[in-house]
């Protein structure tokens, strides 16, 4: 059963050949022999996953379930889920239980796609490597000394290790895409605004975007079609009609123009990872598209933007996890701004304050317009980079990430170094398009190699078919885990 996708798990359901229950008895089995090695919960609670996976079951029973009905998913430990613990992997919210749902949560729960249980992440989602969290590391199953990826990295390592056959995350950098290459699974950022941000807790609001992560392409539509609308609730939503993101499924690839950026072959990417990606694109090639040059001249500068707007948004947005409402509280304190002192410093981890100081320093009086301004402008070039470049293909194909997963404790002495673990990925933030990866090979030690695709606005659907196409000939996203 854990080699099956969501459309083959679907199918069973639908056929009788397998009840909700017994479905989700079979993964909580599965999670609690294995998660202790991988951390990639934080929370589980089977009572109330076999509650709602007999609800699922009562709506097959009655004839009015929609297609997941019964399909368990597992939930990115950054969505607030009414009755569930949300912690965002800190210590500022190891305590918070969420009153309400958030709209993703929402939306599966109309869909009846039981919860599995909450996902490890980095503290508050920043980070690249599923390391920064209050609850420990994420293994990788791929080798248990190795980086699963960030801050999704609790989804991707669940879902590759065959603990949950899909999960919800978030991207704000990369936070999808980049987890999903480490744990050779497939990931998707849509547009920003096609996702609601109602009760997904922000890091920088102005980039974060949810989406899903599954075995394939197939899945990551189908799962797509819950999780998209519009959301009055949220300022960013857009008001566009629902679209169905299988419909181009099927289409052959022929006449497809695929842009290739030079600069995302350059310096800095390994052997292994640009010799997978060459045998994709010849792949692509005998699928019937053609390839073409294109430039991103400004993508280079991408992180260095990225790490003044997203750390000015965090500083802000954090601002109100000060111990007074709900969350952690210093249980020692003198007065009010001794309480507010203490909590903060007591309450978040080391990348989250380093971010905050980062981002008050670039909002301050007399550096505003120095740093701040001057990566908002440079924002606005990277998408007009994008622009040009699609007058050229349809979708732009490269690595997701420089190299495969690397080991624990590796970078986490070296911020920067960590920070280009996003290089190709950061840029698709800024510019708000849809991005999503797939596994595409293996290095010489076995790890998976992501292989990443960019669209344009609103190119889910397209995006979707040309990675649908290339896993009908390959089977890169077959492939698991040994001891999974």
């Amino acid at each position: 059963m854990i080699q099956q996708t969501i459309k083959q798990i679907a199918d069973l359901l639908a056929g009788g050949k397998i009840s909700s229950v017994e479905l989700c008895q079979d993964y909580l089995v599965r999670i609690a022999a294995h998660n202790p090695g991988l951390n990639a919960f934080i929370t589980v609670d089977a009572e109330r996953t076999l509650a709602e996976a007999r609800v699922a079951d009562a709506l097959r029973a009655s004839g009015k379930a929609g297609p997941l009905a019964g399909v368990p998913i597992a939930h990115k430990d950054i969505f607030c889920a009414e009755g569930w613990l949300t912690t965002c992997g800190s210590k500022m919210l190891h305590n918070f239980v969420s009153p309400y749902d958030a709209h993703v949560i929402e939306q599966f729960k109309k869909t009846g796609m039981p919860c599995l249980g909450k996902t490890n992440m980095d503290e508050f989602a920043m980070g690249s490597s599923n390391e920064t969290s209050y609850y420990g590391a994420v293994k990788n199953p791929w080798d248990t000394a190795r980086v699963p990826g960030g801050s999704s990295g609790g989804s991707a390592a669940c879902v590759a290790a065959g603990l949950a056959p899909a999960a919800t995350g978030t991207d704000t950098g990369g936070s999808i895409r980049q987890p999903a290459a480490l744990c050779g699974i497939t990931g998707l950022k849509p547009t920003y605004g096609v996702v609601s941000r109602y009760g997904m807790i922000a890091f920088a609001s102005s980039l974060d975007q949810g989406g899903p992560m599954a075995r394939t392409a197939e899945d990551c539509a189908l799962l797509l079609n819950v999780m998209a609308g519009f959301d009055t609730r949220d300022s960013t939503s857009l008001e566009r009609e629902k679209e169905d993101y299988t419909r181009d499924l099927a289409k052959p690839l022929a006449g497809l123009r695929i842009g290739l950026p030079k600069e995302f072959f350059g310096e800095g990417l390994t052997g292994d990872t640009a010799t997978a990606v060459q045998v994709a694109i010849e792949q692509f090639r005998k699928l019937g598209a053609t390839t073409v040059e294109v430039s991103l001249p400004n993508s280079g500068l991408s992180v260095a933007a990225y790490y003044v707007i997203a750390p000015a948004e965090a500083s802000s947005n954090l601002s109100r996890f000060d111990g007074v409402r709900y969350g952690y509280r210093t249980p020692d304190y003198g007065d009010l701004t001794d309480m507010y002192e203490k909590t903060r410093a007591e309450g978040f981890g080391a990348e989250v304050k380093r971010r905050i100081m980062i981002g008050a320093y670039v909002l301050s009086h007399g550096y505003y317009d120095a740093y701040y301004i001057q990566a908002q402008k440079l924002r606005r070039l990277i998408a007009q980079d994008f622009a040009e470049a699609y007058k050229a293909c349809d979708v732009i194909l490269g690595p997701t990430a420089p190299t495969t997963a690397f080991k624990l404790g590796e970078k986490a002495d070296d911020p920067v170094q960590m920070y280009l673990s996003d290089i190709y990925t950061i840029a698709v933030n800024l510019a708000g398009l849809p991005g999503m990866s797939l596994p595409c090979g293996f290095d010489g030690q076995g790890l998976p190699i992501g292989l990443q695709l960019i669209g344009d606005y609103f190119s889910e659907a397209r995006m979707l078919n040309v990675a649908h196409q290339y896993q009908l000939a390959t089977d890169w996203h077959q492939r698991t885990p040994g001891g999974f």
